[in-house]
This record gives structure tokens, sequence and C-alpha cells, in this order.
């Protein structure tokens, strides 16, 4: 009995631990999790439902009228009777009145509101874009921290190595008092930077935890690989830039928009026509009677077109100016492409002689160091010199890494590269 509980527990411990190992998601995780769950995009998807819901009733006709009354019908109720001298007077009338639509117009009115949402979609793909470079940003951002406190531990059991040593070596009066006090103050600084460190980690988990619209207390890893890229400056021309930038494409589709807008504006020039019935039915002796009226509005007529003329020429100089903002947008976005792109190249090259040459160098004058301070053939102000040194070259490559990670995703942002 006790062997059974006794597996049990450990069973359970094991579960627990199990459960409490952090789930690691990687950037593609990320990014899906935000155009799935982020709100923003949620309500642009609801938006976008809602105009196709309206434009279903685009193509429908103005609901009938019925009239209902006295017609020609006197005053005096005693006249409406028939008697020996009067046959009887008045009518009692059903009228119904229905316009009939031009065709031309509703399908106008039908093309313009089923347009509508393709600019609401442009939109929310600019949306995705920037949730997506902002993920990018703070996702690489946690990459680096966490390298720069895997260095910062490292040193620290350097630094712990080299305390200890000092402690024991000064009893036999072979290291300086000097020298121990700065290897603590180096080691009580590299703890404060461990928790600064630590705190951007949580923040960066608490800005993706709120764009993947989670519990921002939710406890997750990254991955650690990255990729640097090279982009084709080809791509950023005026016409590649068109076809990828959803902005860019919000502003063709509005352009577009406002040309059918333009059309229907033009339809309500053209005439309508509707019918009218109405039956009496008489009093007295008179017969019943009807009506059958055609009907046809004409707003070609000067003082009822202003408003639709003037319409017609305030979106013609709309889309004039949308075609300068979209100039505007290409011209900025194709220079800080090029700008950016030669930047990135020059980032590249200065974080591989920082890897290739300056650390390895550096490296091998920290190990000569501790290595003739430990044969008591160097001083030990000379090992913390190069260690300063060589920690001070790697942090240096880790924000020319972020540099290089950071400018990346802005081409990518400004590409719009999937």
């Amino acid at each position: 009995m006790l062997k059974n509980n006794y597996f049990i527990v450990i069973s359970c411990l094991l579960l627990s631990t199990a459960n409490l190992v952090a789930q690691t998601l990687s950037l593609d995780n990320v990014l899906t999790n935000i155009k799935t769950n982020n709100p923003q995009l949620k309500m642009y998807d609801a938006d976008i439902q809602s105009m196709d819901a309206a434009a279903k009733g685009a193509k429908s006709w103005m609901p009938p009228q019925v009239s209902t009354g006295f017609f020609m019908t006197a005053y005096n109720p005693k006249m409406w009777k028939a008697d020996e001298m009067n046959p009887g007077m008045g009518n009692y009338m059903l009228g119904v009145t229905q316009m009939i639509p031009n065709a031309s117009k509703l399908k106008a009115d039908y093309n313009y509101m089923s347009t509508m949402s393709s600019v609401e979609a442009e939109n929310k793909n600019y949306t995705i874009n920037q949730l997506n470079a902002l993920a990018k940003t703070n996702y690489y951002q946690w990459l680096v921290l966490t390298k720069k406190v895997k260095i910062a531990n490292d040193n620290l059991l350097l630094l712990e190595y080299m305390i200890k040593s000092m402690e024991i070596r000064y009893q036999y009066n072979m290291d300086k008092l000097p020298t121990y006090y700065k290897a603590k103050s180096q080691y009580s600084i590299l703890q404060n930077m461990i928790v600064m460190l630590q705190n951007d980690i949580s923040q960066k988990r608490i800005m993706l935890n709120t764009l993947m619209a989670r519990d921002k207390n939710t406890s997750f890893e990254i991955d650690s690989t990255y990729k640097l890229k090279d982009f084709d400056v080809m791509k950023s021309d005026t016409t590649s830039l068109s076809q990828n930038r959803s902005d860019v494409k919000a502003i063709e589709k509005t352009m577009a928009l406002n040309q059918l807008k333009i059309k229907v504006e033009k339809t309500k020039l053209l005439p309508e026509f509707g019918v009218k019935y109405e039956h009496m039915f008489a009093f007295g002796e008179d017969p019943n009677q009807f009506s059958l009226m055609l009907m046809v509005n004409i707003p070609l007529a000067p003082w009822s077109s202003k408003m639709n003329k003037a319409n017609i020429d305030s979106f013609q100089l709309k889309n004039e100016s949308l075609n300068w903002q979209k100039q505007m947008i290409l011209n900025e976005a194709t220079g800080m492409i090029s700008g950016m792109n030669t930047e990135l190249g020059n980032l590249k090259k200065q974080y591989d002689i920082v890897e290739k040459n300056i650390i390895p160098a550096l490296r091998r004058n920290y190990d000569t160091a501790i290595i003739a301070w430990q044969n008591n053939t160097g001083d030990l102000f000379i090992v913390l010199n190069a260690w300063e040194a060589l920690n001070m070259a790697q942090i240096d490559a880790l924000d020319k890494l972020q540099t290089i990670l950071t400018t990346q995703v802005e081409i990518e942002k400004q590409l719009e590269t999937k």
C-alpha cells in the first residue's frame, strides 16, 4: 500500500513539473496568433461583413405608398345619399403608388456598395503588416536580451572564480586589495544588469501577449534561432511596391470606389418612372371610377442637378489628391528602403568584423592574461581589464545584431513581405 502511494506521489510530481515547463513559441506561431486573435483585426472583419451585408440590399425598390380618404365629397353628409332631387355625390378612394427605379441606378448602387469592403480589406492587411513588424521587433529584442543575460551569467561565474581565487591568494600576499574590490564591484554591476535585462524580457513578453490577445502574464519562451536576410533592391521600385503594399492598394481601391460613386451620381441624373392607381367608391347612384397615372422624375432640370454635378466634381478632385498621396508614399518608401538597405549592408560588415576578428582577439588576450595570473607571472588588474574589454565587445556585437534585426524588420515592413 505504501509502495502504491509512493508511485502516485511521484507521478503527480512529474505531471506538475511537466505543466510548469513554459511553452516555446516560434516567430511564425506568434504572428499566426496575432492574425487569429488580435481584436483590432476582428474589428476589421466585422466591418467588412457589415458592408457586404449592406450591399445585399442595394437593388431594393422603394416601398409602395398606399393612400385612402374621401375624394370630391360634399361637406354636407346629407348630399352623399341619392334622393329624388340629387343622385348623390362624393367618393371614397383607395390609391397605390409605386416608383420604379432606373435599372442603371440600381446596378451602379450595387457595384459601389459591394466594392466598399475592398478598401477595409486592404486597411486590415496594412494593420496586419504594422502589428507583425511590432511583434518581430519585440521578438528579436527579447532574443538579443536573452543572449545578453547568458553572457552576463557566464561573466558572473568568471568573476566569482576570480574573487574566490583572490581571497585565497590574498592570505599569502599574492594579490592586491584594490583589484579585489574592483572585481567585487564588477560582480555587483553584472547582477544589477541581469535584473534590468530580465525586466526588459518581461516587458517584451507582456507586449507579445497583448498583441496575441492573451493573458498578459502567460509564461512562454521564444525560439532562439534567427536569420539575417539580404534584400533585392529591384523589388523596391514603385511598380513592385504598388503591387505589395496594402496602404497603396487601399488608396487605389478608394480611387476605384470614387469612380463608382461618380457613376452613381451620374445615374441620379437619369429619369425614374412610377405608377399611380386610384379606385373611387362612389356614393349614391354615381358609378365607381378609377385613375391610372404614369409618373416620371426629371432630375436634369438645372435647379435639381446642381448637387449631383458638384459631387461628381468633388470625387474627381479627391481622386487627384489620392493619386498624389500614392506618389508621395511610394517616393518616401523607395528612399527609405534604399537608405536602410545600404545601412544594413554596412552593419553586417561591422558585425562580421566584431565577431570574426575583434572578439576572438580579445578572447585570446583574456586567456593569455588569466593564464599568466594563474602562473603568478601576471597581474589580476590586467586580467580584469582584458575581461572588461571582451565583455564590452560582446555586448557591442549584440547591440549591432539588434540594430541589424531592427533594420531588417523595418525593410520588411516597407516592402510588406509576408
